[in-house]
């Protein structure tokens, strides 16, 4: 294995970041040769027949021109074997039982996938784990009994879901952590050397694994604030008559704040910022530090509150139709625009709330998969009688009381222009009171009122019905 020179990479994990992150260090590195392997059969089989299993812009077009330099495998002993590098792209969800329930993040996954290659390598490897770089270290240290060299680094990413292959391209910055050791430092340069084939020098920032690994926390825990942060004046602003969206432009054009992430919502879900927050509560917490757990604890009660207080505000609005049995369309199920991922959405506390009030709720989302909708309601016991998934907009709002909009697709806009759906047949379509709840605020409100609904805005101040 030349000094300098990554030519075979070994990715695990044939996800959502494992198979990003491959196929654009693929196309960017045509002398290198990558295998994404994974346990699972049909997740490969998948890949391999181009059936992708997540939708994501620009991906499907970058797998074609490098199908001579990508493979897709379940012989996982072959390509850590045949590797120099190994990425490690596997889940790690927060624990649900034991010490750290609820807040530690479960790295069992990535310490498996190590502990199999340092059983089955004949040759040293430069490891790239998604997980605790000092405990892997150890494990290391632990089961390797032939005197091959593991050099453990930390790269962590920062991939938005629907802009995944943008970030890889354009990236703010790339985090290496290495250990400070001249072979620590020799395997981050290799990993360098990979992203430096499209990534000036001055964006890849090599530091400690330590700092690495927190710098991955606390950037989703700020962007994640930021959010909580917009939100929290989202009740003022209904309460008082001010309008959020002014605000948000008030604060944005501040320079040393920007308009990044100042759009008011329901609450932010996904994969990500929860679990970050949470890892980073309980590292706060065993380090004895209560005040600073504490504070960033707060940014999830806040989340969980925005969640929660938009059913509420439906049915204050409803009066005393709350209390029918009413159907209410619900539109947008991922748990933003721009992605099928409808993991930890915060769309689901909207529909649990309203189906235990007794409603009848249809579900439709332009994007993410039926299947994947209906398995979500099922894991939150939700029955299909109650939470029934449309196929298209106009099924979920026929004979509707109320429409909410959940997910900022564009495809709920009614701009000119931008306008997709038939709003005026929605509308003909509903039953009294035709209220529309805008949870994102894509729609013109004086447009939909001309057509007859009455709408409630984020944000924004509204009499009762």
């Amino acid at each position: 294995m030349a000094k300098d020179q990554t030519t075979r990479i070994c990715c695990i994990g044939a996800g959502y970041v494992g198979t990003c992150t491959s196929a654009v260090l693929a196309y960017k590195n045509p002398s290198v040769r990558i295998t994404v392997v994974d346990t699972s059969e049909a997740k490969i089989g998948a890949w391999r027949s181009r059936s992708f299993p997540i939708s994501e812009p620009c991906l499907q077009e970058i797998l074609k021109q490098v199908v001579e330099r990508l493979a897709f495998s379940t012989d996982i002993e072959a390509a850590i074997n045949a590797a120099d590098l190994i990425f490690i792209c596997v889940d790690t969800p927060t624990v649900t039982k034991g010490t750290g329930e609820g807040f530690a993040l479960d790295t069992s996954a990535v310490v498996a996938c190590v502990a199999k290659i340092v059983e089955v390598s004949t040759s040293d490897k430069i490891i790239v784990p998604c997980g605790t770089a000092d405990q892997l270290r150890k494990l290391i240290t632990q089961k390797n009994t032939k005197g091959l060299n593991f050099e453990v680094l930390s790269n962590p990413e920062f991939l938005a879901e629907g802009t995944a292959i943008h970030d890889l391209l354009h990236p703010d910055r790339v985090i290496i952590g290495a250990e400070n050791t001249p072979k620590g430092s020799n395997a981050a340069a290799r990993l360098v050397s990979l992203y430096q084939a499209w990534i000036p020098s001055d964006r890849i920032k090599t530091t400690n694994t330590w700092s690495s690994e927190l710098g991955k926390l606390a950037a989703n825990a700020m962007l994640a604030q930021r959010i909580s942060s917009i939100n929290s004046l989202t009740a003022i602003c209904e309460s008082v008559g001010a309008d959020i969206q002014d605000i948000s432009q008030i604060v944005g054009l501040d320079h040393r704040i920007g308009p990044h992430m100042l759009q008011a919502s329901i609450g932010f879900g996904g994969s990500c910022f929860e679990k970050d927050i949470r890892c980073l509560v309980y590292l706060a917490e065993s380090l004895g530090f209560r005040h600073i757990a504490r504070y960033w604890m707060a940014d999830l009660e806040m989340n969980d509150f925005q969640k929660a207080s938009q059913t509420e505000r439906i049915t204050s609005l409803l009066g005393p139709l709350a209390s029918s049995k009413l159907t209410i369309a619900v539109l947008g199920f991922s748990f933003k625009a721009g992605t099928t991922d409808v993991r930890s959405t915060p769309v689901l506390t909207i529909v649990r709330d309203l189906v235990g009030r007794g409603h009848k709720v249809k579900i439709f989302d332009p994007k993410a998969k039926k299947e994947d909708i209906q398995e979500t309601l099922c894991k939150a016991n939700l029955g299909r009688e109650r939470a029934i998934v449309s196929l298209n907009a106009m099924q979920a709002c026929d004979g509707a009381h109320v429409i909410a909009i959940a997910t900022a697709w564009d495809e709920f806009r009614t701009r000119p222009g931008l306008r997709r759906m038939d709003w005026k047949s929605i509308a003909d379509g509903m039953q009294q009171p035709r209220l529309m709840f805008d949870g994102c605020n894509v729609v013109d409100a004086k447009y939909l009122e001309g057509l007859g609904m009455k709408v409630l805005e984020l944000g924004r101040k509204q009499a009762m019905l």
